[in-house]
């Protein structure tokens, strides 16, 4: 670039006089795979939002219409009688709460589990630190089964409908954890160093220099255990019998599960069943994502950052 000095001295880029840059020019074969890229991208992006589109119309459209198979990516024949009966429902809105709950504590669990545990087994001079990621990786591919954990929990531990009995098995995910670890492992060491040499413990070195530069991979590992504890209903049916105490994703679950629901809310009615029947699958769908589609756009700037940070080991 041409540059020239100004009145004080200094050497300044004259931008007018640069005409233009040279590039390196693509190679067909690479012209070819772009265009073949963006075709297959597209082609992911339709499988994935056509049917969300499809839940949504079949949501806000008339029964009629809906049983004749009339409903593609738009509603027809505009109806909210059936959004207005699951709003209008207590049952749907103690169960949410629940959810959300479940959700914040169990997120909160799992990430002090997981971030001190990572940090534990990334550090070159811990003694162990071999056996205890083995012990982790154990767990991973041998799973203690459906009765063991059962009897486990509700009979050993006694947590029998209480919130410990969903937030606490599986509050480690193994997966999270070794990209976690990863992470750690390739942050600078002569920045931890240099905060020892300053008179910090290892736990404040963890709280005040580690995890304040890590904010990608933690948004990264919050989004995985937020969304996988708001699906959660498996741990619900097996822990819990109380419908008081239940997720959002068993109100979603006994609908799929029976009609029975529909029958109670209807009141007898016999158009009013015919409608709740044909979409309602439809509206608690909406209704349970809603919140997950909402907070995802804010923590999806560090989702490739937070992966990528823990997959390669530099």
């Amino acid at each position: 670039m041409v540059s020239e000095y100004n009145e004080i001295g200094t050497a300044t880029p004259n931008l007018d006089r640069v005409t233009h840059r040279h590039f390196i020019k693509d190679t067909p074969g690479y012209q070819v795979f772009r265009v073949f890229n963006v075709i297959v991208l597209l082609a992911f992006s339709a499988i994935i939002i056509i049917p969300l589109l499809n839940i949504l119309a079949l949501a806000f459209s008339d029964s009629v219409p809906i049983v004749a198979g009339r409903v593609g990516l738009w509603p027809v024949g505009f109806n909210m009688f059936t959004f207005n009966k699951v709003v209008g429902d207590p049952l749907f809105w103690t169960q949410y709460g629940n959810t959300v709950i479940y959700t914040v504590v169990y997120t909160a669990i799992a990430m002090f589990l997981t971030t001190t545990f990572a940090y534990a087994i990334s550090r070159r001079d811990l003694k162990g630190k071999s056996g205890l990621t083995w012990i982790a990786l154990f767990t991973m591919f041998f799973a203690p089964g459906i009765i063991p954990s059962y009897v486990l929990v509700n009979r050993v531990l006694g947590w029998h409908n209480t919130i410990w009995a969903i937030v606490i098995p599986g509050s480690i995910s193994i997966f999270n954890l070794l990209v976690m670890k990863t992470s750690f492992e390739n942050f600078p060491v002569e920045l931890e160093e240099a905060a020892f040499v300053d008179g910090m413990t290892t736990y404040g070195v963890l709280a005040r220099i580690v995890l304040p530069l890590s904010k990608a991979i933690l948004a990264t590992m919050v989004l995985f255990y937020a969304v996988g504890m708001w699906n959660m209903w498996w741990g619900a049916f097996l822990y819990l019998d109380k419908a008081k105490l239940f997720p959002v994703t068993m109100y979603l679950r006994n609908l799929i599960a029976s009609s029975a629901n529909t029958a109670g809310m209807s009141g007898g009615n016999a158009d009013a069943q015919v409608q709740i029947g044909a979409n309602i699958k439809s509206v608690a769908m909406v209704l349970i994502t809603l919140p997950i589609v909402c907070v995802y756009p804010f923590i999806q700037r560090y989702f490739v950052s937070g992966v990528m940070l823990g997959s390669v080991k530099a």
